[in-house]
C-alpha cells in the first residue's frame, strides 16, 4: 500500500528540467485551458482561412459577370454567373476546399445583397405608377403564388419546392427563391433545381413577351407593363422591355421593382407560416430535425435590411453616387450568389428530379404571364 502511494506521489511530482527548475506540471489546469484556448482559437483562424479560396472564386466569377453586364447591357451579371457556376460544376468540377466559402457567399452574401436592393426602390416612383397598375402588381404576385402552390400540390411536390418555384417565379427569380430559402430552409437540391427553373423559363420570356405583344396588337406602354407585371428577373425585364422599344423600358423596371418590393411582406408570411409548421411537428414529434431547429424569425434580418434601405432610398438623402455604388455591391454580392448557387447545379442531379417541376414552371409561368396580361388590359 506504501509503495502504491509512493509511486502515485513520485507520478506527481513536477520534473526537474536541465536547469533546475521545475517543469510547469504544477498548474496542469492552466495549461489545459490554454491549450483548449489555443486550440479554439486556431480552429476559428482555420476556419475563417478555410472559406478564403471558395469566396475568392466566387468573387472572380461575380467580377466577370459583372464586366460582362457592363459590356453588353442586356445580359443579366445575375444569369451569367449562374451559368458559370453551371458550366464549371459540370466539366472541370468544384474542388473541396472552395467548397465552404461557395457555401457563405450562397448564403450570407446572398442575403446583404437581397437587403441592398432596396436601395434600388423609391416609394414614390412606384406610386406614380397609380394605385390601379400598384393593384395588379399586388393580385399578380398573391395569386401567382397561390395559384402556383395549387398547381404544385397537384403535382405533388413537396411544400417546400412548391414555394421555392412560386416565390421565384411570382416575385424576382433566383433572388427571390433564395431568399425564401433562407426562412424555410429547404433541400439544397430543391433550390438549385428552382434556380435553374428561373434561369429556363425567364430567359424563354425575353422573346416571347416582345413577340406576343405584337401578336396581341399591344403598344409599347402596354407591352412594358406586361414584361414588369410577368417575367422573372429584373434583367430579363430590361432585355425584353429593350426588344420592345419605345417608352416599354421605364415601366417595365418599375412595375418588376414594384413586385420586388412583396418580397417583404410574403417573407413575413411565410415566416410566420413556418412557425407554426415547426411548432406542429414539435408538438407532434414527428421530425427531430425541426425539433432540434432554431425557431425562425417573424422577420427575417436581412428583410428588415432591405425594408431599411427602401426607407432611406425614398427619403431622396442619399446622393446618386452612393446609390451608384450600392447599385454596383448589390449586383456584384448577388452575381457571386448566383455563381455559388450554380456550382451545386448538376445535370445529372436534374435528370434525377423528374418532369414534375418543370411541369409547374411552365404551367406557373403562363398562369402568372396571364393574371399580368388580364389586369394591365383591364386598368389601361
Amino acid at each position: 500500500m506504501t509503495t502504491d502511494l509512493n509511486q502515485h506521489e513520485a507520478a506527481r511530482t513536477p520534473i526537474p528540467s536541465a536547469d533546475g527548475a521545475a517543469a510547469v506540471v504544477a498548474t496542469p489546469h492552466a495549461v489545459v485551458d490554454g491549450g483548449h484556448q489555443g486550440g479554439r482559437l486556431s480552429g476559428r483562424l482555420g476556419g475563417r482561412l478555410a472559406v478564403l479560396p471558395g469566396l475568392g472564386l466566387a468573387l472572380v466569377a461575380g467580377a466577370i459577370a459583372f464586366g460582362l453586364s457592363r459590356l453588353v447591357p442586356s445580359m443579366s451579371p445575375l444569369l451569367v454567373a449562374i451559368v458559370l457556376g453551371a458550366v464549371l460544376a459540370n466539366t472541370v468540377g468544384v474542388p473541396a476546399r472552395f467548397e465552404a466559402g461557395l457555401a457563405i457567399a450562397a448564403k450570407r452574401l446572398l442575403r446583404i445583397g437581397v437587403a441592398l436592393l432596396g436601395l434600388q426602390l423609391a416609394l414614390p416612383d412606384v406610386l406614380a405608377l397609380g394605385w390601379p397598375v400598384i393593384g395588379v402588381v399586388v393580385t399578380v404576385v398573391g395569386l401567382g403564388i397561390a395559384g402556383s402552390l395549387f398547381i404544385g400540390a397537384l403535382l405533388g411536390l413537396s411544400r417546400t419546392q412548391r414555394l421555392l418555384i412560386a416565390c421565384g417565379f411570382s416575385i424576382c427569380g433566383a433572388a427571390a427563391a433564395a431568399a425564401v430559402d433562407g426562412v424555410i430552409d429547404a433541400e439544397e437540391e430543391e433550390l438549385v433545381t428552382t434556380i435553374a427553373l428561373v434561369v429556363i423559363f425567364g430567359t424563354l420570356m425575353i422573346p416571347l413577351v416582345p413577340l406576343l405583344s405584337g401578336l396581341f396588337g399591344l403598344d409599347s406602354t402596354t407591352a412594358g407593363l406586361w414584361a414588369g407585371a410577368s417575367i422573372h428577373e429584373v434583367a430579363q425585364v430590361v432585355a425584353s422591355a429593350g426588344i420592345i422599344g419605345g417608352g416599354a423600358l421605364a415601366v417595365a423596371v418599375v412595375v418588376k421593382l414594384a413586385r420586388v418590393l412583396m418580397l417583404a411582406p410574403v417573407l413575413a408570411i411565410i415566416g410566420l407560416r413556418q412557425r407554426r409548421v415547426d411548432a406542429a411537428a414539435r408538438a407532434d414529434g414527428t421530425s427531430v430535425d425541426v425539433s432540434d431547429r432554431r425557431r425562425p424569425p417573424l422577420v427575417p434580418l436581412f428583410v428588415l435590411g432591405f425594408i431599411a434601405f427602401l426607407a432611406l432610398r425614398s427619403t431622396g438623402v442619399v446622393p446618386s453616387a452612393v446609390l451608384s455604388v450600392g447599385a454596383s455591391l448589390e449586383t456584384l454580392l448577388l452575381a457571386m450568389a448566383m455563381f455559388a448557387l450554380g456550382a451545386a447545379v448538376r445535370v445529372a442531379d436534374l435528370r434525377k428530379v423528374g418532369l414534375r417541376p418543370f411541369a409547374m414552371a411552365a404551367i406557373s409561368t403562363v398562369w402568372v404571364a396571364g393574371l399580368a396580361l388580364t389586369g394591365i388590359l383591364l386598368v389601361t
